[in-house]
């Protein structure tokens, strides 16, 4: 079913076709379209992208760890998954206890000034070490703070209780299918000001219809290139996990995107992509038995028949 992929590479068409060029945080530079939605039915296949190579191991283990409301990126790292070492490791430097070299300015530095990005990496490659090796340490830097982990599992009431939105959500779905309330929001305006990086999947709402489970994410910035592959992948398992538990078929992944936006420095990238043939897409394996999506462990989970093409790198905007 090749097909599956098709509104993804859609979607890098229209933006080369006719995205409006915009500045942005990280002072790249962005081709950009706003309000973009692609559906993606789950009953086909698993939408893991086959015109490169997306590593489903980072996709399991970070989607393993927000549903665990672990904020600690110690847990990211025993499964080799670095996606989150930066905020953390910012969070060491620039802290009285760290008496190395000065890693202040990465971004952009390190762009220029290529033994400051060795030493850098060195650095950070220590500090991942000692996070995996040093409990006391990982409890004291590797805590993220409030992010999708917590804002699912632990959100802070104004009254100091928290609220369990994974579990709310999912004892819903069972009891009353209909409801338009099945929300799960990891936007909160008084953590906005403070956050090193505020939510980009910000929002997500399940949907039964015909004894089918379907999902629909609103992404208020989406990289395409890097990070929507990952986004589409990471959602559709959720789906996958949630529907499991609630005795429901998979239905549609539906992807809304505020921005949608391919970096200048990607659009070499997207141009090699595109000119490759989707292969046949992947089918997920779930451990049968397994039921609850908070019991999932990595070995539980499993893409079956997954031959893409090879990997396409691209640089990161920091």
């Amino acid at each position: 079913m090749t097909a599956l992929e098709e509104p993804y590479l859609q979607l890098m068409r229209d933006i080369l076709e006719k995205g409006h060029q915009k500045n942005d945080r990280t002072n790249t530079g962005t081709y950009s379209l706003f309000g973009y939605q692609m559906r993606f039915d789950l009953s086909q296949g698993f939408p893991l992208l086959t015109t490169k190579r997306v590593p489903f191991g980072l996709i399991k283990s970070e989607l393993l760890w927000f549903l665990r409301g672990d904020t600690n990126i110690q847990y990211l790292l025993k499964h080799n998954n670095h996606i989150w070492d930066e905020w953390a490791f910012k969070n060491w430097v620039q802290s009285a206890e760290y008496t190395g070299p000065d890693m202040t300015d990465f971004g952009l530095r390190s762009q220029k000034d290529a033994k400051f990005n060795r030493v850098y990496q060195e650095q950070k490659a220590k500090f991942c070490e000692r996070i995996v090796a040093d409990d006391e340490f990982a409890a004291k830097y590797g805590n993220l703070g409030d992010v999708y982990g917590a804002q699912w599992r632990h959100w802070k009431t104004s009254t100091g209780e928290t609220i369990d939105q994974i579990k709310d959500v999912i004892k819903t779905i069972k009891e009353n299918p209909d409801s338009r309330r099945l929300i799960v929001t990891a936007w909160n305006p008084e953590d906005v000001p403070t956050s090193a990086l505020p939510p980009c999947h910000t929002l997500f709402q399940f949907y039964v219809n015909d004894n089918k489970l379907s999902c629909q994410l609103y992404q208020r910035s989406g990289d395409v290139f890097l990070g929507v592959p990952f986004n589409i992948a990471s959602y559709a398992l959720l789906t996958h996990l949630i529907a499991r538990e609630t005795g429901l078929e998979v239905g549609e992944f539906v992807h809304t995107l505020g921005d949608a936006h391919i970096y200048s420095n990607h659009l070499e990238q997207v141009k090699e992509q595109l000119k490759r043939t989707p292969k046949h897409v992947p089918k997920l394996w779930l451990n049968p038995a397994k039921t609850s999506a908070m019991d999932f462990e990595m070995e539980d989970i499993k893409v079956e028949g997954y031959d893409p093409h090879g990997a396409i790198k691209a640089p990161v905007a920091v």
